[in-house]
C-alpha cells in the first residue's frame, strides 16, 4: 500500500518532467489550516527542509493560514528540524485542567506551543530568512465580528455563515483578510483575488501575535486585538476565509507546492457545512500536491488522521497514544517522499490532474 500520493497539474507535470525535483523548482508554498491534522505532515516537512529546499536560492512566498502559517515559521528557523521536534513534542504533550477547558486556558497553551517551536529568537528568523517569505493570513473582524466575545460575536458569525452560503463574496462584509507578509513579498493576487485583502509588513514585534491570530478560532481561542501595523479589533483564524485556499486562479506558468493532509480541499471554514462546496478535488494546472493516500488514512486507527474533535471524544491517554501512532506511521510518507526526490523518475506514480 502506497502512503504518499503525488498529484500534479498538467503544466507542473511538464516542468517536473523536464527539470526534475530541485531546490528552486517552486514559485510558492501553501500551508492549510487544520489544527492537529498537521501531525501527519510533520515528517514530510522535515524532508522538504533538509532535502528539497536545503540549497534554495530564490525567494519563496509561503502562504499559510492557522497551523499552516505555524509550519512555515518552523521551516524558517536556523535548525528547522529541531524546531519541528520541539513543536511536535509540545503538541503531543499538551494537557488541560479539565475535559472542557476555558478559552483562556486553551489560548495560553497555544501560545506555549508556538513559543516552544519558535524558541527564543524565532520571530527574527521568520522576518530575516534569506528566501522563505512568510505570508501569515488572518481574518480581521468587521462590524459584529470585530468584537472579541459576547452575543454580538455569535450573531456576527452566524450572519457571516448564512451569507456565505449564498456567495463567498459576502464575507467581505464581515471580515477583512489581513496578510502579515515578508516585506519583500509580492501580493499573491492569484490566491487572494476573491476577497478584499490588506497587507501588513511582518516584523520582529508583530510576528508572534500575527501567528497567534492566524490560529485564533472563534469560541475556542481568544482573538488577538492589538497587532502592530494593523487596525485595532479582533483578528481571527485565517482559515475562516482561507481554510484550504482557493487554488482555481493559480497561473499555469507558476508552480506551487502544496503539502496537504488530503487530496480534497474546502476553500473557507464556513464552506465545511455546504455539501456543494466542501471536500472538492481541485484540478489546477500549476499545483503539486503531496498528500496521504486514502488507503493510508483508512489504515490508521479510527480510519482518520488526528483532528481537534479528538479532545472531546477520547480520554487524554488514549488521544496521545493515537496521535503518537499517527506520527510514527507518517514516517512512511517521509520515506516515500525521500525516494521520490532522489529517484530517477520525478513523476513516479503521479496522478496527473
Amino acid at each position: 500500500m502506497k502512503a504518499l500520493e503525488l498529484r500534479v497539474g498538467t503544466q507542473a507535470a511538464a516542468k517536473l518532467s523536464s527539470e526534475g525535483w530541485h531546490a528552486d523548482l517552486f514559485d510558492g508554498l501553501i500551508g492549510a489550516s487544520g489544527g492537529p491534522k498537521w501531525l501527519i505532515l510533520g515528517q514530510m516537512d522535515r524532508v522538504l527542509c533538509t532535502e528539497l529546499f536545503a540549497s534554495r536560492t530564490l525567494a519563496l512566498p509561503a502562504v499559510g493560514s492557522s497551523v499552516g502559517s505555524w509550519r512555515h515559521a518552523l521551516m524558517a528557523q536556523l535548525d528547522p528540524v529541531a524546531a519541528f521536534d520541539r513543536f511536535e513534542a509540545a503538541y503531543l504533550d499538551q494537557s488541560y485542567r479539565s475535559t472542557k477547558p476555558k478559552i483562556a486556558e486553551i489560548t495560553e497553551v497555544a501560545a506555549w506551543l508556538l513559543r516552544s517551536g519558535l524558541g527564543e529568537n524565532g520571530e527574527r528568523h521568520v522576518v530575516e530568512h534569506p528566501w522563505l517569505q512568510s505570508m501569515v493570513v488572518t481574518a480581521r473582524g468587521l462590524g459584529l465580528t470585530k468584537q472579541s466575545k459576547g452575543p454580538g460575536l455569535v450573531t456576527g458569525m452566524a450572519c457571516a455563515g448564512l451569507a456565505n452560503a449564498i456567495t463567498r463574496r459576502s464575507l467581505d462584509l464581515s471580515f477583512r483578510r489581513t496578510v502579515f507578509a515578508h516585506e519583500a513579498t509580492d501580493p499573491q493576487e492569484a490566491l487572494f483575488s476573491s476577497l478584499r485583502t490588506d497587507y501588513v509588513s511582518l516584523n520582529c514585534q508583530n510576528t508572534f501575535n500575527a501567528l497567534m491570530a492566524s490560529g485564533a478560532i472563534p469560541y475556542v481561542f481568544e482573538a488577538v486585538t492589538d497587532i502592530e501595523g494593523s487596525p485595532m479589533g479582533a483578528h481571527w483564524d485565517g482559515g475562516i476565509l482561507d481554510y484550504h485556499f482557493d487554488l482555481s486562479k493559480l497561473p499555469p506558468d507558476k508552480v506551487w507546492l502544496y503539502p496537504h493532509f488530503s487530496k480534497r480541499v474546502t476553500i473557507g471554514w464556513f464552506d465545511k457545512f455546504l455539501p456543494w462546496r466542501a471536500n472538492q478535488v481541485p484540478e489546477t494546472s500549476g499545483i503539486v500536491t503531496l498528500c496521504p493516500t486514502d488507503e493510508f488514512i483508512a489504515s490508521l486507527p479510527f480510519g482518520k488522521i488526528p483532528d481537534r474533535r479528538d479532545f472531546g471524544k477520547m480520554p487524554e491517554a488514549e488521544r496521545v497514544a493515537y496521535w503518537k501512532h499517527c506520527v510514527a506511521e507518517s514516517e512512511r510518507l517521509a520515506d516515500e517522499l525521500h525516494e521520490l526526490l532522489t529517484g530517477s523518475d520525478p513523476l513516479a506514480n503521479a496522478v496527473i490532474i
